[in-house]
Parts: structure tokens; C-alpha cells; sequence
């Protein structure tokens, strides 16, 4: 075999080497590839194959029925979709593990051209704060330099607004800041029942019909049963009120819903 021959035998994209390969081994491969190859920029859309594969690899997805083999965001193309059509001016996340929400609404707002994401997550850690207050946080946002390289990462940090806070604390300054109201929110905090109750309605009281808000884990029965979650118990009771919201459920994974505000001022007849 001459040189030629033995360089190309040993190149990714050798037929024989490649039939051996997996149609996910090959997608992941030929992600990777286009990592590597400078790409044309379009500026309307934002999720090619090698910005999944960031998103995959650094957003690192729980619970949302994502599938890195295939370069599959799960629900994160929801979230996205959801985003892109909607065209909201201000998205609101509560808490994020790694930020796989925050990045996906993020990018739809990019690719819009229009809105900011204001995010709100104490940054706390299992090990420091315990399993009552955060289930698998590592205080990924407490250093405020780290949080806009993290974000900088997928060209959304201009957008995204980090604000190291607890939902009470956030909202009990939210007038002072000035911020406007709320089109979209995704709601993944604290998951007791008091503090989902709470935040759902302290997103109401700033927003307007026709907004709209997701509320992760919907779908963990188990937590739910011994009281550590309350997640799907507070959306049977926004699901109750059938003149003031719109309510579907994924239950896949961990689950999300998405509840659609119908009439101004609910949170004054929610229980």
C-alpha cells in the first residue's frame, strides 16, 4: 500500500471504516467534523449540527427527553420552537442545572433578532446547601465572569440576564429593576409545592393573557408520591380552571407543561 493509500485508509470518511460506524456514531462524527470546518453563518437560524452538539455536550440536558446520540434536544427544540414562533420580548427562566433551558429559549430570541432572557438561580449545591434545596445543583452560576463565558459559548450572553437569587428575593425587587413584563417563562426551581404555587403566580402577577409558561418535571411521580415534589399536584390545579388557562402535558421523560394564560388577573381566583 503506498502512502497515499495508507493516509486515506485511515481517515474518518473511508467507506469501509465508515459501514462500521452506527447511524448515531455517524452523526456524532460527522458533528464533530463540522465543528472543525469553518461554516456560513445564517443568521435566522442558529441550531446546525455543531451548535447541537455544544448544546448537548455543555448545556448538558436532565430530564428533557434529549438524545445526544442522534443530536436530539428533546423538548429543547419546544422550547426553541415555541420561542421562534411566539416572538416575545421578555423571557423569564427560573433555576437551570447547567442552563439547557435558559440556552434554548436564548437562541430562539437570537434568531429573532428581538427580546431578552432574564434568569434567575441562587447557584446553589447539593453539597453545600443540600438535597432540600437543589437536587444535583454545583453552584455552576456563582461566579459572574464563569456565567457570561458559559453563555458566551452559544453567542447568547448579550441577551441573558443572570441574577444570583432565590425567586422570592428576585421577585420581591422586581419593579425596582425596572423589568418589563413577562411574554414566556420557564419555570424549573425549588420543586415543592409552596414554591412551584409561588412562582407560578409571582409570574402571573407580571404578566398578560396570552402569555405563557412551562413548568419542568411534570413527570416524577416518585418524588411526587413521598412529598419532595409538587410540581404536578400545583398543575392539576391551574389545569382546574379551565376559563383562565390552557394546559397541555408532556408527560415524557421528566415531563413538561405548557399553560396558556387566557384572561388577565388569575392569580386573584387561584386557591
Amino acid at each position: 500500500m503506498d502512502e497515499v493509500a495508507h493516509r486515506d485508509s485511515d481517515r474518518g470518511d473511508n467507506p469501509w471504516i465508515g459501514s462500521l460506524l452506527s447511524p448515531a456514531q455517524s452523526l456524532r462524527s460527522a458533528a464533530a467534523e463540522e465543528r472543525r470546518a469553518p461554516q456560513p453563518h445564517d443568521p435566522s437560524f442558529s441550531l446546525s449540527r455543531s451548535v447541537l452538539g455544544e448544546i448537548l455536550d455543555y448545556a448538558k440536558p436532565l430530564g428533557h427527553r434529549e438524545d445526544p446520540a442522534t443530536l436530539n434536544l428533546g423538548f429543547g427544540f419546544v422550547y426553541y420552537g415555541l420561542v421562534r414562533a411566539l416572538r416575545p420580548r421578555h423571557v423569564l427562566v427560573i433555576g437551570s442545572g447547567f442552563g439547557f433551558s435558559v440556552v434554548c429559549l436564548a437562541l430562539g430570541l437570537k434568531d429573532n433578532d428581538r427580546g431578552r432572557l432574564t434568569f434567575v438561580d441562587p447557584s446553589y449545591s447539593v453539597f453545600k446547601d443540600g438535597p432540600f434545596r437543589t437536587v444535583g445543583g454545583t453552584a455552576q452560576w456563582s461566579d459572574p465572569r464563569q456565567v457570561r463565558a458559559h453563555f458566551r459559548r452559544f453567542g447568547v450572553e448579550r441577551i441573558v440576564t443572570h441574577y444570583k437569587l432565590t425567586s422570592s428575593e428576585f421577585f420581591a425587587g422586581y419593579d425596582a429593576r425596572g423589568l418589563p413584563a413577562i411574554d414566556v417563562a420557564f419555570i424549573d426551581g425549588s420543586h415543592a409545592y409552596a414554591d412551584v404555587r409561588d412562582d407560578f403566580v409571582n409570574v402571573l402577577r407580571r404578566a398578560a393573557r396570552n402569555s405563557y409558561m412551562l413548568l419542568h418535571d411534570t413527570n416524577i411521580y416518585v418524588r411526587e408520591l413521598v412529598r419532595h415534589a409538587g410540581v404536578k399536584r400545583w398543575l392539576k390545579v391551574v389545569a382546574s380552571r379551565r376559563d383562565d388557562f390552557e394546559v397541555i402535558d408532556f408527560p415524557f421523560a421528566s415531563g413538561v407543561a405548557v399553560v396558556h394564560v387566557l384572561r388577565s388577573g388569575p392569580w386573584e381566583r387561584l386557591d
